[in-house]
């Protein structure tokens, strides 16, 4: 990548070379769920969860019991900490498996919503104003409809990237900041007003997400709207204590990934959808896809661009869109340009 992919200032992104590993879950019917793991380390920490934790906890369990299954990894997790990524993992396989034993695409199975939903250009840390500002531009030109900054943690710099941003595509492009967790109340503040001040749709992670009371005072203190709840464990019991507490100005974050596999996350998108929030899905990979054409209340695909020459990913249309898959389960038919490393996973059938 060109530039060195980085989330900001003294927090670096993926390693050049990326490191996966491939969980399956088979049954004696000859079904075949799969979810990918895509960490630094994490061949080496899935392989010890498997043979230590899951393997022999769900051997011989139906696969067709997702919500047991679920709280049982989430009682698991009460004395083994799984790392937050893993949480959904075993689920998100499951839901997998469900598509393919129904050979219906799994965001269908889900109940489906939505069948394209548009793409917004999430950049990754560049070195200077211009750089972001002519990515802006590339990627609007290329059908994105709006643009997400990974600026630098650094709040005075960050507000005038803002501010200039918002100045160069005018009133109508959607635009959105995440933080990366690089603040503290103060500085969220200070940032949070030059926002504001530009009309940015939400403002996104600018604080770790340990106190939920420094979130509150934040969405007091500003006017641009919060969106919360992405890194922190809990899945829908912790989304619940940002929206009692009134920190949730936007909604709340619902992705694969972090919010507790795909169960984990239509439980968030259910309880923001009662307050009337948004959950919005974070990330841009195949599982996620289909929770934007799952959920009702969420506005867009989150797709990277992580060098300053700006290509289109994949999915995302010359309009914009993101169509929904097609095909059974969730991961994808071979052939579409993966690396041979990842051919088992998304040839799995």
């Amino acid at each position: 990548m060109a530039p060195p992919f980085r989330w900001r200032e003294g927090l670096a992104g993926s390693p050049k070379t990326g490191d996966g590993a491939v969980l399956r879950i088979g049954t004696d019917e000859g079904a075949q769920g799969v979810a990918l793991l895509a960490r630094p380390g994490a061949a080496v920490m899935l392989q010890d969860l498997v043979e230590r934790v899951f393997r022999p906890e769900l051997v011989g369990q139906d696969p067709l019991q997702r919500e047991w299954l679920w709280h049982r990894i989430w009682e698991l997790d009460r004395i083994h900490e799984l790392p937050l990524p893993t949480l959904g993992l075993i689920d998100t396989a499951l839901w997998d498996l469900a598509g393919r034993m129904q050979d219906r695409p799994t965001w269908q199975v889900l109940g489906g919503f939505r069948t394209s939903i548009p793409a917004y250009a999430s950049t990754s840390t560049f070195e200077a104003i211009e750089e972001f500002l002519d990515v802006a531009d590339q990627a609007l030109k290329l059908g994105y409809q709006g643009i997400k900054l990974h600026a630098w943690g650094d709040a005075r710099r960050d507000a005038e990237l803002a501010l200039a941003l918002r100045g160069h595509v005018g009133d109508q492009v959607p635009l959105m900041y995440d933080g990366s967790a690089g603040f503290d109340l103060p500085d969220a503040i200070f940032l949070g007003k030059a926002l504001s001040e530009a009309a940015y749709l939400w403002y996104e992670e600018p604080m770790r997400e340990f106190s939920i009371s420094a979130y509150a005072r934040l969405a007091e203190a500003v006017d641009v709207p919060l969106l919360v709840a992405e890194t922190s464990d809990g899945a829908h019991m912790n989304a619940a204590d940002f929206i009692r507490f009134g920190a949730a100005t936007f909604g709340v974050r619902a992705s694969t990934t972090l919010r507790g596999g795909i169960t984990g996350a239509m439980r968030t998108a259910h309880l923001a959808d009662a307050y009337r929030l948004r959950a919005e899905v974070h990330g841009s990979d195949i599982p996620n896809q289909h929770l934007c054409m799952a959920i009702s209340n969420t506005t867009y695909y989150e797709s990277l661009v992580t060098s300053l020459e700006v290509k289109r990913e994949r999915y995302v249309g010359p309009d914009g869109l993101v169509q929904a898959p097609r095909e059974p389960g969730i991961a994808l038919p071979a052939g579409l340009g993966y690396p041979d490393t990842l051919l088992p996973f998304v040839q799995a059938t």
